[in-house]
């Protein structure tokens, strides 16, 4: 587990669909899109002079990067709330749960799994939180795929 992808609000970015699966793809469609030349006709396709850009930094750089490190919602009211009470971790608040968490807890639009993790994390601390982590991210585990599992 690399601690700097522990979000505010106990998520952890390794295990987000757009760190595990959709960045991977995107270097992969762009390794083969430069094999088959489209970087010399990208521009005669419709929207490739936007797209072409976009895909190569996803490629390159990654989509996203952890919501510490400015990736994600930059009005979330987690992080600005963590960031303001200087706290690395929501589940080290004397105030958690409090009402910030509503929707994340929520099944049908929230993570589902979350307020069992926040609970782990805070009864068993940050290394068996990170093992359950790993083990996940291992089984390819995304937070996407729970939400799907959560809405059968």
């Amino acid at each position: 587990m690399d601690k700097k992808y522990i979000c505010y609000c106990g998520l952890y970015c390794e295990n987000c669909a757009v760190m595990a699966k959709v960045a991977p793809a995107a270097k992969v469609l762009y390794d083969e899109m430069c094999g088959a030349g489209f970087e010399n006709v990208i521009s005669y396709i419709p929207g490739g002079d936007g797209f072409w850009p976009f895909l190569k930094s996803m490629a390159e750089d990654g989509l996203c990067v952890s919501c510490k490190d400015g990736g994600g919602n930059p009005g979330c009211a987690v992080r600005i709330c963590a960031k303001e009470k200087g706290i690395d971790v929501c589940v080290l608040c004397g105030e958690y749960p409090c009402e910030k968490f509503d929707a994340f807890f929520e099944k049908s639009v929230g993570y589902p799994t979350l307020k069992q993790d926040n609970d782990l994390f805070r009864e068993q601390g940050v290394e068996a939180w990170g093992k359950m982590q790993d083990e996940r991210r291992k089984a390819g585990f995304t937070y996407s795929d729970s939400k799907r599992e959560e809405a059968k």
